[in-house]
């Protein structure tokens, strides 16, 4: 069973900064696609970074250059490094994974994504 757990979430003010991470259990990891997104309420789900089995990523334009994907293969996490916080990046973020080596133009489609953590509320405060 493959199971994604995240954690980091908070309440900050505009301008600060927040690390979130996804624990993966350790047989999927190395080989799996995975994703950040996320959905605030009365919105759809948003892709906002992700990256491929070897490393490459992609980020959304409204996240470009303030939010940073990262895994850690050793300790089996996922990270999301977010600065520059403004209002707007508020909402439950989500990690995700699939085995399928989706090429890096699709992974911000949560269509494409078949293991989903249950979340992690991120809070910006003007």
């Amino acid at each position: 069973q493959v199971q994604l757990v995240e954690s980091g979430g908070g309440s900050v003010q505009a301008g600060g900064s927040l690390r979130l991470s996804c624990a993966a259990s350790g047989s999927i990891y190395r080989s799996y696609c995975m994703g950040w997104f996320r959905q605030a309420p009365g919105k759809e789900r948003e892709g906002v970074a992700a990256i491929d089995s070897a490393g490459t990523t992609i980020y959304a334009d409204s996240v470009k250059g303030r939010f940073t994907i990262s895994k850690d293969n050793a300790e089996n996490t996922l990270y999301l490094q977010m600065n520059s916080l403004k209002p707007e990046d508020t909402a439950m973020y989500y990690c995700a994974a699939t085995p399928t080596p989706w090429e890096l133009v699709f992974l911000l489609t949560p269509g494409v994504f078949t293991n989903w953590g249950q979340g992690t509320q991120v809070t910006v405060s003007s």
